[in-house]
This record gives structure tokens, sequence and C-alpha cells, in this order.
């Protein structure tokens, strides 16, 4: 048989010679164990690698000591051939008992068993089943003669060795290792086997579970884990006079003989702690049952034999309570693991577990509680298992198993909450009605996953005709009404005496689910077609189904169904309508934002094409937006204020989208700034240059000059354009937001109040436009002064003789570019481009300045040359004041003034203030050490990077010397 109390992974030892004999008799089975996978044990692991077959004899030896210490003779054997023939075999009058009366069982009838079973033992004739319940215990269990033999020997000898001591103040498996000797068993490996089944259960019952708690320092269980340990490996000799024995009864007699007060205790314990009193005590409950999977019943005689397993209560420490406990669960677990086919088992464990809960109310016992709870959540989980899909688990039939399952999952559930919490027992009684609860939520439960069943059964039926989705909800309604009226005839009725709107709530789960589903499916639609009335038809003729049922089951409730009726929301045609409108919305939205993406791949950003040099796009996009507003206010629909902002949210967006994608692929600042290249000293010596050299430097600069992520290939025209439509339409949506407030004042269903806190402008696309026009301003000057014009500004000013290659080649190239620019952006963005030129030519003077590399050297005198050729480019901006504001102009030239000073300083003084600014920043610096100072992202005199800048362009020895000495800087890239 399965194990009831064991975990599945639980450790086992190596398995006696009875396993093979329970196996082949029907004890274990596929089909059990699979079923015990879908169960829990309510136990812990054991901890000791005892197998069931080990417990078992255990067990068995532990029942025949209770039954003989209540009998005033010794047990005796008679062999099998002769049972039908000698009668004269002294028994103890409780093994002596007649069989006969089973018919009449008080036990069968408590339990609430209907019929005897009147079957025998599988594969035994009428004639020769047992005779007496000690015999049929035996058989029961699986236990063979030749071992029931050896246990009664020894029985026998340990009480011709203790007169006058009852059998429960004895460790039982200590005295039967006392009395045998490996000559008392056939073969050497059965003697090991049973020898180390003995240490095992000690090692279990004194060691893992003992019955009080084990001071890690005790000195006997240190000794007796010792012993155990040592005879793991090497077989102790045992027999009375063995030395070792003497040993080991020392260390396990002090253990077993403990009490609380910490002396000696005339009360043996060791087999009475937890669980090991529970895995034993099982196995004897498994006698209760008839061994085979066809016969899942329980026996006849189970009034005889639970009396006599009930004597082994003082020997492992249980009482009625944990019995009660113990019975209702290897009652429902053999329901379980037998096919779920007998349902006289589920009703017995229905029962006791009613007694469960009686003795749960009178008492606080934590070990108890312990063990309930655990017992309590496995049943549970399997009950709730079914009961939260009982459509699936439960038909015609088998619906009797329905009503049982759900009393037993009601009184599991009640348990915890009634009877051993004291914290509940005070709380108002709605609050604590657990099997109101309960059947709610397996009712709701098991209906969202019938529903979505049948959503599923006919989404695939419909799937390969590939059909319009429409007419599926239909279909849906139909089913579903089916359904509510299956639960009203089939499950109701059951449900109701936990429940008393068991149906109400049934279709109010109903109701929701296929709501939500109608409502999903409206959202699809843009209009009101033919398919559209026929769903919401099916749904109203489905919703007042639903409805007269909860209203029916509602009649006589306190508050006449209020409740229900407000879970179920009617179906509202408003509600549908608005919908639909939204879902026009989408539609209108979506369409604009694919035809935004659409039409800007194919925009060729020209000039001219249109009035204002703005792309066609922009002028046609503010069309659609306007042409969406006329469509929407001229929809027959009372919501237009209601509804309103969900369109400006969609058309807001589009319109940022467009402004996203404007300014998608132009690049940025930072995509046309070129890195700084590595510190390397200036060349010293002539100024006279060799092409060929020059040529391999200019070579080396461009690869590090006008790098770019974006579209360097965009003319200079079609980012203004660009420009230009966003600048538009940021502008005409002032005129739509105008627009839109006089529409709405025009509708019937305009408010004062409504309509003056109404959001009625386009935040993000205002938002988007002006972030776009500040990048591509941005843009068009970082790729004007690094990608355009690289050729003159990196690869040609100041390269070799400074006055020889001044600024003029670079600001004759940059006037055109302002003239286009003039001409082309709108005039009130025109500001915005130049002035981003102006900041990008004047960061592009300082990085030639001070990152043009070796082939620039920069001596003081050259100072009045740069400082000279600075203000011709301000002069270009200013345009004999025809151009930028001059405070503009000097704003963005504060920090290139604040640079040009160190060109004047002499080469000594750079030095001596770049030491003493290193020293500054970095306190562990040593004196004739200085770090590379960070850069710290701009130019300035007070930052140590400025000034080293500086000095890598000085053209002297000084400089160079310095460089070379300190930092080994070389004179190429």
């Amino acid at each position: 048989m399965a194990r009831l109390f064991r975990e599945r992974g639980r450790g086992r030892g190596r398995g006696s010679m009875g396993d093979s004999k329970k196996e082949s008799n029907g004890w274990i089975s596929a089909a059990m164990t699979g079923a015990v996978a879908d169960l829990p044990s309510p136990l812990g692991q054991l901890g000791v690698a005892l197998s069931d077959a080990e417990l078992r004899e255990s067990a068995y030896e532990i029942f025949v000591a209770a039954c003989r210490a209540t009998g005033s003779k010794p047990l005796t054997y008679t062999p099998q051939s002769e049972r039908t023939i000698d009668r004269s075999t002294s028994l103890p009058p409780s093994l002596q008992r007649s069989l006969t009366s089973a018919a009449a069982s008080k036990m069968k009838k408590a339990l609430g068993i209907r019929s005897p079973s009147n079957k025998g033992i599988p594969g035994n004739a009428s004639s020769k089943k047992p005779v007496s319940a000690g015999e049929l215990m035996r058989v029961q269990m699986g236990i063979s003669e030749q071992l029931d033999a050896r246990i009664r020997r020894g029985l026998l000898r340990i009480a011709a060795a203790n007169l006058g001591k009852r059998m429960e103040s004895m460790v039982l498996p200590l005295e039967l290792l006392q009395q045998f000797k490996s000559s008392d068993f056939p073969d050497q490996q059965e003697y090991i086997r049973w020898q180390t089944r003995n240490l095992k259960v000690l090692d279990a019952g004194l060691l893992c579970h003992p019955y009080l708690p084990l001071d890690k320092s005790d000195a006997a269980s240190q000794r007796l884990r010792q012993i155990l340990r040592e005879a793991s490996e090497t077989p102790i000799e045992t027999g009375k006079n063995s030395e070792a024995m003497q040993v080991l009864r020392n260390a396990a007699m002090s253990l077993a003989y403990r009490s609380f007060n910490g002396f000696g205790s005339d009360t043996c314990h060791w087999a009475d702690g937890f669980p090991l009193n529970l895995y034993l005590y099982q196995m004897l409950l498994e006698a209760c049952f008839n061994n085979s999977i066809e016969e899942a019943s329980i026996i006849d005689e189970i009034d005889e034999v639970l009396e006599l397993i009930k004597k082994t209560w003082v020997f492992l420490g249980i009482n009625e309570m944990f019995h009660n406990l113990c019975f209702a669960w290897i009652l429902f677990h053999r329901f379980v693991t037998t096919g779920q086919v007998e349902v006289d088992l589920l009703i017995a464990a229905d029962k006791q577990l009613t007694e469960v809960a009686k003795d749960a109310k009178a008492t606080q016992d934590p070990t108890y509680s312990k063990y309930l709870k655990s017992t309590l959540s496995s049943i549970m989980s399997w009950t709730e298992k079914r009961l939260l899909a009982y459509h699936d688990m439960f038909s015609s039939s088998n619906i009797e198993s329905m009503q049982i399952i759900v009393s037993l999952g009601v009184t599991g559930a009640k348990i915890p909450v009634e009877d051993i919490s004291n914290g509940y027992r005070h709380r108002r009684k709605e609050e604590t009605n657990v099997a109101r609860s309960r059947i709610d939520a397996y009712i709701r439960s098991s209906l969202r996953t019938a529903f979505a069943q049948k959503m599923e059964h006919i989404a695939s039926s419909r799937r390969p005709s590939r059909k319009q989705s429409t007419p599926v909800l239909c279909i849906l309604a139909q089913e579903i009404g089916n359904l509510a009226s299956k639960e009203q005839e089939m499950f109701s009725p059951i449900l109701k005496k936990w429940h008393p709107l068991a149906a109400g709530v049934a279709v109010a789960t109903l109701h929701s689910c296929y709501g939500n589903e109608l409502k999903q499916f409206i959202s699809s639609v843009t209009e009101l077609t033919p398919d559209v009335v026929q769903v919401l038809r099916a749904a109203d003729k489905l919703e007042k189904q639903l409805v007269n049922i909860a209203v029916e089951d509602s009649v006589d409730s306190d508050d006449g169904g209020k409740s229900l009726i407000r879970e179920m929301p009617p179906y509202e045609a408003e509600s549908a309508i608005a919908n639909l409108v939204r879902a026009w919305i989408r539609t209108r939205a979506d369409g604009l934002k694919e035809w935004v993406d659409r039409n800007l791949q194919q925009e060729v950003w020209i000039p001219r094409a249109t009035k204002e040099s703005c792309a066609p796009s922009s002028v046609e996009v503010l069309r659609i937006i306007d042409e969406t507003l006329d469509a929407y206010f001229r929809l027959p629909i009372p919501m237009h204020p209601a509804l309103l902002p969900d369109l400006l949210i969609g058309l807001d967006r589009n319109l940022q989208h467009y402004a996203s994608k404007a300014k998608a692929g132009c690049g940025s600042r930072n995509n046309f700034m070129p890195t700084l290249p590595a510190l390397t000293r200036c060349e010293v010596g002539s100024k006279l240059w060799k092409k060929k050299d020059k040529s391999q430097n200019l070579t080396k600069r461009r690869s590090q000059v006008g790098s770019t992520n974006g579209d360097g290939s965009l003319s200079l025209s079609q980012l203004c354009v660009r420009i230009n439509s966003l600048y538009h339409i940021r502008k005409e949506l002032e005129n739509l937001e105008k627009k839109i407030k006089t529409c709405l004042r025009n509708t019937e269903s305009a408010q004062a109040d409504v309509l003056n806190g109404m959001r009625t402008s386009f935040d993000l696309s205002l938002a988007a436009c002006q972030e776009g026009i500040l990048q591509l301003c941005e843009t068009i000057a970082y790729k004007v002064v690094f990608h355009d014009l690289s050729h003159i500004l990196w690869d040609a000013l100041y390269v070799g003789e400074t006055a020889a290659s001044r600024i003029h080649p670079f600001l004759k190239e940059l006037d055109p570019t302002l003239e286009m620019v003039s001409s082309t952006v709108h005039n009130r963005v025109r500001y915005r481009v130049i002035t981003a030129l102006m900041k990008a030519s004047f960061d592009g003077l300082l990085l030639v300045l001070l990152a043009g590399g070796p082939s620039r050297g920069f001596s003081r005198q050259d100072s009045h040359i740069i400082e000279d050729d600075f203000k011709s480019l301000k002069d270009l901006y200013l345009a004999d004041g025809d151009g930028l504001p001059g405070e503009l102009v000097e704003k963005a030239a504060r920090e290139v003034n604040n640079v040009l000073p160190l060109f004047r300083t002499d080469t000594e003084s750079l030095i001596e203030r770049f030491k003493l600014m290193v020293v500054e920043t970095n306190d562990s610096a040593a004196k004739s050490k200085y770090p590379l100072p960070p850069n710290p992202g701009h130019w300035s005199p007070t930052e140590p990077n400025t000034v080293l800048h500086v000095l890598c362009h000085r053209n002297d020895d000084v400089a160079t010397k310095f460089l070379k000495k300190t930092y080994n800087l070389p004179k190429k890239l």
C-alpha cells in the first residue's frame, strides 16, 4: 500500500523480505503511487531510513506486545496447516474473539457506511479466513508466519526475564535485541537486517524524535549515537551476555526513562515521540482495509481490529484525538489512492473529520494543533483543486461524491477558523462564515474556468472557416445560457446547503465573464453594423436569463438579492456606443500614424515646395486633423464633450510622432562633435612642412573630424525645411484649439462648467516641436562647422605657420551659409539657427586651438593673430549691426575670451600654474610626478586640463621638454 503519512521523497532503508510479498499482493501499485503525488503528506520527513516494511514489522511487534500485556497467558503459534484442526491454541481473550459478528459493525454504522461488504481477504476462500482478530491483523499487515513466530518467541523470553514488569514499561527493540543472536535466524543477512531495523527504530525513537527534547550536550545521547554509528559499519553482538549489548542498553535506558523534572521516571518513552508514533500507528490502521485496489472498502471486522489496535495507545502515546485525526486521514487517503470509486470511504472520512472538529474545540495541545493543521492542509489542497474547477471534475455519473467532497472541504476549512484560533471566536458571524465564503470561491473559480473552456471550444471549432468573429458571441451567449441552466439544476441544489445564494453567485460570475468579452468585441468594431446589433440582442437575452435566475435564487435572502444585482451591471447601449466611438477614435488615430510614417518616408524636404518653405506633409497632416475634428462633431452621439479628450490625446500623439520623425536621422550636436585626440607635443623647429608629411597628418585628422551617426548627406536646405515644418505645425495648433472650443459651445450637451475645465490643447505636440526645432538648429550648426567646413577648419586653420593659415578662408565659406539660412528659415526661427551656428563656430575655434594635434604650434606672439581672428569671427555674426545682438554674441564668446589670455602667458608661468592646479586638485600627487588631469567637459583657464592643452600646442623647447619629461608625450598621433 502507498505510504499514507510519509512524503515520497523521504529516505528509505533497504527493504525487508516482506516488501516483495506486499507488492505482489496488491499493497503497492502504480495507480496508487500516482494518486499520492497529488496528495502531499501531512507529516515531515522521518529522518531515519526506515522502509514501510520495517515500520510495519516494528508496529506489529508493538501490537502483539500490547495485546499480550492484556492477556493472562502467553501467545502460542499454530501453523497454517493445523489451524483448521487444532483449536486448543491458547490465545489472549482479545485475540480469540469470534469474527462472525462483523455484519453488525457499530463502527461502520457510525462512519456512515451504508451496507456491509461481506467480503473476505482477497485470494482466500471463506473457509480459510482467519478465525480470530489477532490472526486477521497478522494477515492484513502482511506478516509471515515465521516472523510472527519469532516475535512471539521473543516476547515469551522477555516476559520470562522480566517477571512482574509490564510490557509498556520496557524498550521493546532493546529487549528483542537482547533475546536473539545470529544463530536464531536462518542466515546472517536476515539477522543483520533484523538488527539494523531495531537499531534504526531506537535511533528514531530516542534520538530523532524523542518524547522529551534532547540536550545536545547530553552524554547518553552522544554515547548512543556513537554506538549506532559503529553498528552501522559493523554489526554488534547481541544476546544477554554481550558486553556491547550492555553498553547499548545503558545508553538507551537512560534516555528512555527521562522525565520533565530531570529525575528518573517509571514511565518508558521510546515509541511515543512525534511523528514516529504516527508513522507506526498508521501502519496498524492500514489493516482496517482490504488489501487490493479492487476491494478498497473497510473490512467487515473493523470493530474487533480497532479494539485491538487501541491497545497500542499506551506504547505510542496516542489518545482518542490523535486516533480520530489519523483515522480521518487514512480514510481520505484510501479513497484517493484507490481510484475515488469507493464513496463509502469518502463518507467515512467526512464523518471522522466531524469528530476531529469536535476534538479541536476541546484541546489546546500545540502538538495536536501542528499535525491537525498539516493534515487539513493536505486534505484541503486535494479537495480545493477539484472544487475550484468542479465543472471539470463532476458530472451526473459522480455527482454523489461531489456533495461529500464539498462537505469535507467546508469542514476542513472551518476547523482552523472556528476551532483552533481563539482570536476568531469572538468575531461577528458574518466575518467567520467560512462555509459561505469557501463555496463562493468554488463557484466563481469553477464557472470562470468553464466559461474560458467554452470560449476556447467555440474559437477552435470556427477557426478553420476563417469567418468573422461577430457571430461567435451569439453562439457563446447560447452556450452560457445552457451552462447557467445546468448549474441551476445540477450543482446549485448541492451547494445551496452551505450558500443560500449559490445559483445567484454562479449567474453573477457568468454575467461578468460574458460582459468582459462583450466589451472587448465592441471595442474592436468602428461602427454599428447588423452583426453588432445581433450580438447586442443575444447579450440582452442572456442578461435577462441570468438576472431572472439571480432574482429567483434571492427571493428569501435578507437584502432581496440587491448585493447580487449590484454585481451584474447591465450591458448598457450608451456604454457600448461610447466604446464604439472610442474605437472610431483609435482607428482614426492609428490611420493618421500610418499616414505620417508613409508620407515622411517619401518626403524630400525641398525649399519652395510650399509658400512658407515648409514640407507639404506638414500642411497635409494639419488638414487631416482638421477634417477629423469636423467628422467627430458630426457623429450622432450625445457625449461629444466626454469623449473629446480621448480624441485630442490621439491627435496630439500623432503630431508628436510627426515631430519626432521629422528630426529623426538628422543627427544632433554630439553626432558631429569630433572626439578629442590623444595628447601630443607640437612639432618644434622648421615651419616649412613637407607636402607628404602634411598630407599624412591631414589624413589622420580627417578620421577624427566630422564623424557622425546622423545622416551627413542631408543638405542644409533640407534641414531648414524641417525646421520650418515644425514651426508651421506649432503655429497652426493655436487655430485648432480655437476651433475646438467653438465646436464644443455648439454641442447640445455642452455645459459651461464642464467646458471651462476641459483640456483642449496639444501639449505633447507643442513640446515636441519646440524640442525638434532646438535639436535641428544645433544639428545645422555643428554639421556646417564640423562636417561641411571641416576641410578648412580642421585641415587648414593654423596648420604649420600660424600667420599663413588664418581664419579668413573659414569666414569666407561660412558667410554664404548664413545667407542661405536667412533666406530659407522662417524669420521667427532664423535667429535660433544663426545663434547655434555662432556657438558651434566658437566651439570649433577652441577645438582647433586646444586639440588641433601636433601639426599646430603657437608661440606667444601668435596670440595677437588668434585674438584678431576671433574678433573677425564675432564681427561676422554682428554684421555691422544687422546681425545678432551684441549682448548675445558676447555671452556666447565668454568661454573663448576666458581661454585666449593663456596664449599670451609665458611658458614657465603656464607650467607653474599647471603644477599648482594639479597639486591642489590631487592631494596625493608627489612633487616630482603629476597625474594627467581629467577632462571636465569644458574649457576654462582654471582647469588644469585646459592649461595642459595649451602647453601641448606651445611652440617652444621649454614646453616640449616639460611634456616629454613629465608625461613622455609623443610628437605624432
